[in-house]
Parts: C-alpha cells; structure tokens; sequence
C-alpha cells in the first residue's frame, strides 16, 4: 500500500492512505528518517495500524542540522514560506539560514511579513527585509487576522511549508487559510492517540486539489551543517556570478589576493552583513 505522510511526532507517523483513511505508522528499524511530506509504502500491521516499509523518492528534503543530530522539517515540497512578524522581532540570520537551506534544494521561497497593521513597527521590519527584496525575494506584507487571504493565491499549486521562530503567526495563518485545520489536528491527535495537539510535529493540510500546506513547529535556530562551503557559497545567489573568478581554485574569500567576491564587496555589490554571515557560517 502506498499512502503520504500528513503527520510526523517523534517516531510516530500519520500517513494519509488513497481513499483518505489516516493510519499511524512505525519505521523500520531504529532509525527514523521519515519526513512529513514523503510519500510511502506501508504495509498494515492491524486494522489501526501500519510500518512504513520504504519512502518513495523525493523531489526535494528540506531540513536542518548541526554537529550532532539533524531535523527533517518537510519533503516534497515546492515553496518555502518564511514567516516573520513587525513583532515580536525576528532573527534576519535565522531567515538567511532558511533561505539557504531552500537555494541548496531548489524550493521557491516567500517571505511573509505578518501583523502589518501594527503600523508604527512596519518600517523597522521593511527596513531589515529589504537585503532580502533587493536579492530578488519576494516579500508579501499581510495581516494573518484580517488579511490571510492574501497569501492563497502564492499557495495555489504548490505543497508549501510554513517555517519561522515562535511567536511570528504561522498558527493562525494556517486556522485562516484551513478552517477545518482544528478538526484535522484533532483527528491527528487521535490517530496519534495523543489527547493534547501541540505544534512540536509536523501537519500537512489540503488547501484544495493541487495545494497543500505544511505547518512545522516554531524553531529558534537553523543549523546548516549538512551544507559544505561549496554549497553554501552557491546559496547565497548573489555570489553566484562571482565564484570560479577568484585567483586561487581554493580562495575562502577572507584575505586572498585578487579574490572576486572581496572585489564585489568593496565595489558594494555584496551586503556586508551577508558577507560577514556567510563567514559565520562557513566558520
């Protein structure tokens, strides 16, 4: 049997089968790397349950890591969508992380400017986002109380995946866009026979036929360390027309003689704060 992966809390996973029907699953194994997202073939081990017996290839994985363990956030999925707020204050590193992340795998990535209508804080957030606009992201500006709406139109056709820190909306953006949502998380609980939903796991919902909407936990950090300095240098988009110009094959763009991306710096085609993170990050 084949099914999706709709649902994914720890080692247990709510896959989605063909007829609708939601099934908690196991992994084989120990090991886990199930994402929220993949599409799977399972095997039932009862009426209530089921063991993923393999994922399906994916067309795209988009997660995170540091020194010691990574996370899956979501697989197959078309668009990123980086949600950020006039308040509370948001990470412009943490936004840069995930739009590498999302270059690296070559999902489309929105960033979303939540809580406009709290005016007297709308230009420091436009001001701190227009690094980003100028690079050719696109940033759309909304009130996800009043004005969610205006972000179905950039969901429409794509499985999307909303990430960002705590605090910046992503919950009630998602109860705007899916009215239902409460009654699917519901039913998520209930198959996960959890008697609390919490937002610590992964939910895909269905927005209409050809759009889906991957809500993920709120996260405070944004570790790339499956990301080698090569990758990273091709991430960031705006060293794109630079790299390979350099006089040395192995130039760590730091003191180098006749290195192009020192160059572009200082002729003010590279944001000095990106380049001082890139260096951050590469260590």
């Amino acid at each position: 049997m084949e099914g999706r992966v709709v649902a994914a809390h720890g080692r247990q996973y709510v896959v989605q089968l063909a007829d609708g029907t939601l099934l908690p699953c196991f992994p084989r194994g120990k090991k886990s790397e199930v994402a929220c997202g993949d599409r799977v073939d399972i095997q039932r081990t009862s009426d209530d349950q089921g063991v993923i017996e393999a994922i399906q290839p994916r067309t795209s994985l988009l997660y995170r890591s540091n020194e010691i363990k990574q996370k899956l956030i979501a697989a197959n999925v078309d668009q990123v969508v980086i949600v950020v707020a006039t308040e509370p204050g948001f990470s412009d590193e943490l936004v840069t992380r995930a739009l590498l992340a999302a270059e690296s795998e070559e999902i489309e990535p929105l960033i979303v400017l939540n809580k406009c209508d709290l005016t007297d804080k709308l230009p420091a957030a436009r001001a701190q986002l227009a690094v980003f606009a100028s690079l050719g992201y696109r940033v759309l500006e909304l009130s996800a109380r009043d004005h969610a709406e205006d972000l179905r139109p950039e969901l429409h056709g794509y499985t999307s995946v909303l990430v960002g820190q705590s605090g910046m909306g992503k919950s009630t953006l998602v109860n705007a866009l899916v009215p239902e949502a409460r009654a699917a998380t519901r039913e998520i609980s209930s198959a996960l026979d959890s008697g609390k939903h919490t937002t610590t796991h992964a939910t895909l919902y269905h927005l209409d036929a050809d759009s889906q909407l991957i809500d993920s936990p709120g996260l405070q950090e944004f570790g790339l360390g499956h990301l080698d300095r090569q990758e990273i240098e091709l991430a960031f988009r705006e060293f794109r027309p630079y790299l390979g110009q350099c006089r040395f094959r192995d130039c760590r763009h730091d003191r180098e003689p006749d290195c192009a991306l020192l160059a572009a710096l200082a002729a003010g085609q590279i944001d000095a704060r990106r380049f001082a993170l890139y260096h951050r990050i590469v260590g």
